[in-house]
């Protein structure tokens, strides 16, 4: 008979604390993937475009309802979200802002522009 070894084991992943950065580097990657399954509904409205003004005012009309428009928030905030996290990106690739403090704070800063820039766009475009 084996004596049963006393290792220590690893916690739950309920149990650990992703820092900010996890949390946003996470979400960067959910929201890469939802701008590329939004993007089949650009087509589909390029197209309805194309096909002339009855497809057109159909499109129109489905683009009224409220569940669309709240998809279409969400792919605008995707969107800029990820655009200011690709920006991030660039500042990393720089070599700078490495430490602990600097990249929580820029994690806000990137939540608060991408916030602000999703919400103007949406009041003003």
């Amino acid at each position: 008979m084996v004596a049963p070894i006393n290792r220590p084991t690893s916690p739950h992943l309920q149990a650990y604390k992703l820092p900010l950065t996890g949390i946003i580097s996470i979400t960067h990657r959910i929201t890469g993937v939802l701008l590329s399954v939004g993007l089949v509904f650009v087509v589909v409205i390029m197209s309805a475009i194309a096909e002339g003004s009855q497809s057109y005012d159909n499109m129109q009309a489905l683009t009224a309802f409220w569940l669309i428009k709240l998809i279409y928030w969400g792919f605008s905030y995707a969107l800029v979200f990820h655009l200011c996290h690709g920006v991030r990106h660039l500042i990393w690739d720089a070599g700078k802002s490495f430490d602990r403090d600097t990249m929580d704070r820029y994690a806000l800063i990137e939540l608060c522009i991408s916030l602000v820039i999703t919400i103007t766009m949406i009041l003003f475009i």
